[in-house]
């Protein structure tokens, strides 16, 4: 989907988030660029450890001590919001924007609902926290949103409490809680990681639906590209705290130019034939506190030269693709790996 036909909602621009510990400086992002357009899903794909849910959670300006915003922007083209910078917004003013403009579904649900409080209780609360409307409106709306997420009864199951759904039930809640006020900007940090891949599957659908529905902008976080090749329009490839490749999910999928990403496709089981081992990327994750000089990559890829001592700049290898990579691979037109892909 060309998304340059969309306007423009969020615009990150060398973002730098940074841990102050005993060991050193932990540089979780480090410069990183994004754009995100209206209605737009895009997925952040990336190892544990590459700095993808700091990225969520900076966004959100939920960043705790010793963590800290220490450079960049985060421009939020929100309506009513005239191209406001969330780094430099007050904390009053962030509160304002979380949960009506910009909404986060967390990895455990749990994290987002009160263990001790009924469904329609918290539901009810969101909702009249940025909209001043009656408890039977907000009620219905909360309905509404439960039954749009598929989960069966919903005016019985307001009266639940949490511990009463399963797992994959409680995460609809959770999804549903964040469409509550329709906000613009949905952040989830791999939300459906705990799942089976059949309730992983309907959450997928009821999410994409959600965002056909309503235009809401999508940000999925997972370390799992095969999902993202079935949810995104567009994709964003971490490593150690910098986006190595963006572009298409048709072009990044069919054609990765950076080494790393194409060491996460070899990695897909679908994508390799039967009986054969898979193919590993060599090494492990450095730490961010001792990242080697120049391309952090260097020391697991095997196009590195001594080129790669210094800290490759993004460059454009395609219409809307582009890699941090002194020495992309080829384009290959040969078969569409998103065309035979499997979630």
């Amino acid at each position: 989907m060309n998304t340059s036909t969309r306007s423009l909602l969020l615009e990150i621009n060398s973002l730098q988030t940074w841990f102050d510990t005993r060991a050193g400086t932990v540089k979780a992002v480090d410069g990183v660029d994004l754009t995100l357009a209206r209605g737009e899903i895009l997925g952040l794909v990336g190892e544990s450890g590459s700095g993808k849910s700091v990225m969520g959670y900076s966004i959100m300006r939920l960043i705790d001590l010793p963590g800290r915003i220490v450079g960049g922007s985060i421009k939020f083209y929100g309506e009513g919001t005239q191209n406001e910078d969330l780094v430099n917004a007050t904390s009053d003013r962030m509160r304002r924007l979380r949960g009506s403009h910009i909404a986060m579904i967390f990895q455990d649900p749990m994290m987002s609902l009160n263990p001790v409080l009924r469904i329609d209780t918290q539901m009810i609360e969101a909702i009249q926290a940025h909209a001043k409307v009656s408890n039977k409106v907000a009620r219905d709306r909360a309905r509404d949103m439960l039954g749009k997420v598929g989960i069966p009864s919903p005016e019985e199951r307001l009266q639940a409490y949490p511990h009463q759904f399963s797992g994959g039930m409680r995460q609809r809640v959770a999804i549903a809680t964040a469409m509550l006020n329709k906000p613009e900007l949905i952040i989830a940090d791999e939300p459906t990681t705990a799942l089976d891949v059949t309730v992983q599957a309907q959450i997928l659908y009821e999410v994409r639906k959600l965002c056909r529905e309503s235009g809401t902008a999508l940000i999925w976080i997972t370390h799992d590209i095969a999902l993202i090749s079935g949810l995104a329009d567009r994709i964003a490839v971490m490593y150690a705290g910098r986006v190595v490749e963006t572009g298409l999910v048709r072009d990044v999928i069919a054609a990765p130019r950076h080494p790393y990403t194409a060491g996460l496709m070899g990695s897909v089981p679908s994508n390799n034939p039967r009986g054969k081992p898979l193919r590993q990327i060599p090494g492990m994750t450095p730490s961010l506190s001792n990242l080697p000089k120049g391309c952090a990559f260097a020391p697991r890829c095997e196009r590195a030269t001594v080129t790669c001592q210094q800290v490759p700049q993004e460059s454009p290898v395609g219409a809307e693709h582009k890699v941090r990579c002194f020495h992309p691979i080829e384009s290959i037109p040969a078969q569409s790996r998103h065309d035979r892909i499997k979630v």
